[in-house]
């Protein structure tokens, strides 16, 4: 098993660069290339979350993105340090502390994000706890076709 972490700061401008290391990484790794848009997209969605959730919460620390290759599958976990920044098991947003609840801008593009996440990842799972989110996103790896 193969693991690339990439942390960096909570800036709008460094979404591109993980989105670029991921599909780096997943090409690599052997996931299909018509499924790389995908993981490109997902990624940008996964971190622009993130980033939007350090900035708008004063959380200084980086966005950590762990991407790895398993014997079948490759999968990325995108994390952040705000409290109870992930979705419920119902899929709903959670209470954040220090957040209005009746802010609906800002519920409301958490729940965009986490629905475009879920409309390009079949396997996706968001956890949130008192350390802050992960959404864990993998995709299978494209079997090696043998020579014949």
């Amino acid at each position: 098993m193969a693991t690339v972490e990439l942390r960096f700061s909570a800036q709008p401008e460094h979404v591109r660069t993980a989105r670029l290391v991921a599909a780096a990484v997943a090409r690599r790794a052997g996931v299909d290339e018509a499924v790389l848009d995908e993981v490109r997209l997902a990624v940008g969605e996964a971190c622009s979350r993130a980033v939007g959730l350090h900035r708008s919460h004063g959380v200084s620390s980086p966005v950590k993105v762990a991407l790895t290759e398993e014997e079948k599958t490759f999968s990325i976990e995108v994390g952040d340090d705000v409290p109870g920044s992930g979705a419920s098991a119902a899929g709903a947003p959670e209470a954040r502390p220090g957040v209005d609840p009746h802010d609906t801008d800002a519920d409301g593009e958490d729940e965009m994000g986490l629905a475009v996440i879920s409309g390009l990842v079949d396997d996706v799972k968001v956890v949130s706890g008192a350390d802050g989110g992960v959404i864990r996103m993998s995709w299978p790896i494209a079997s090696a076709v043998p020579l014949s």
